[in-house]
């Protein structure tokens, strides 16, 4: 079973341990979902010198020891237990990360897992991630912008390509780097700020959102119509949302409404939904995750 072509839905793989990773993959194809989405986080640091910008209090929600998979090491692994399933970043901290080092993973991701990846980029808020990976900060969004530019001369499609670049804050003279993604892969950046949503108007294939309202979802969309038309930008562009005020089973008909509204707008719906938390078993535990992954496909996918 598969969803239409105009809505597709994402399952996240939050702070998995392996063992659900692992086990989860090839029930999500199965159920129908298209994508699964990956975190990232390098590591935690015991004292972070800023607040969390996602919850009121600015204190982190997670323990110090909850997995973080490394995104393209879960996805290598996820790709070889599949064969239709696709996988996005939600979202890779690249500018932690040197450019050509990343493209040579996603190039190698893309040929290994048979065009099945697509990357979903953003920046960190957490200083000490800077400091101890030898990045600097303050100039990360600029560096993000030049970094998506050599991603997508890598990752270009067509097989290896020679390419260079020169930029501000990159200077890469002429090479190859192989394997190489016969087919262009996606570049989304996440984030609701107003510069996350000018970059990805101006150079994303796609947005990814927060958990969020559908109230606040539309009114990005709506900002990313505009400035997509600002920027003679058109063809396919996709919105990776978290409605956090639609219950994945009991949703269908606000999950449709929210569809239509996107798509009035010339962007593609990707819905993620965390149907585990919705069941009434323990949300941690596998045979939840299998069942609720199994259950939103046959009740909800299918229907779509």
């Amino acid at each position: 079973m598969t969803s239409s072509p105009a809505t597709r839905f994402c399952v996240p793989f939050p702070m998995f341990p392996t063992d659900h990773v692992l086990a989860l993959a090839p029930v999500a194809e199965e159920a129908g979902f298209d994508l699964v989405a990956v975190p990232d986080s390098v590591f935690f640091p015991e004292h972070v010198s800023a607040d969390y910008p996602y919850s009121a209090d600015g204190a982190r929600f997670w323990a110090p020891d909850t997995p973080f998979v490394d995104p393209f090491i879960a996805i290598a692994a996820m790709s070889a237990l599949t064969t239709q399933l696709r996988f996005v970043t939600n979202v890779l901290k690249t500018p932690l990360r040197d450019p050509l080092i990343v493209a040579k993973q996603v190039a190698s991701l893309a040929a290994i897992s048979r065009e099945r990846v697509e990357l979903g980029v953003g920046l960190s808020w957490i200083p000490e991630e800077f400091a101890w990976t030898g990045t600097e900060m303050r100039t990360r969004g600029a560096r993000l912008d030049e970094q998506i530019d050599i991603l997508r001369l890598v990752c270009s499609g067509g097989g290896p390509q020679w390419i260079e670049y020169h930029g501000t804050h990159y200077d890469v003279g002429r090479l190859m780097i192989s394997p190489a993604p016969e087919q262009p892969v996606r570049v989304h950046v996440g984030g609701h700020s107003d510069p996350a949503l000018r970059r990805a108007a101006r150079a994303g294939d796609g947005w990814i959102s927060v958990q969020a309202t559908s109230d606040e979802i539309r009114r990005c969309v709506d900002t990313l119509a505009r400035q997509r038309h600002e920027h003679g930008r058109t063809g396919e562009f996709d919105a990776i949302v978290l409605p956090i005020d639609i219950a994945p089973f009991d949703g269908i008909d606000d999950f449709r409404r929210l569809a239509e509204q996107i798509e009035a707008k010339g962007i593609s719906p990707v819905f993620q939904v965390v149907p585990w938390y919705f069941t009434g078993g323990d949300p941690d535990s596998l045979d939840t995750r299998r069942d609720s992954i199994t259950r939103f496909g046959d009740e909800i996918i299918a229907r779509f």
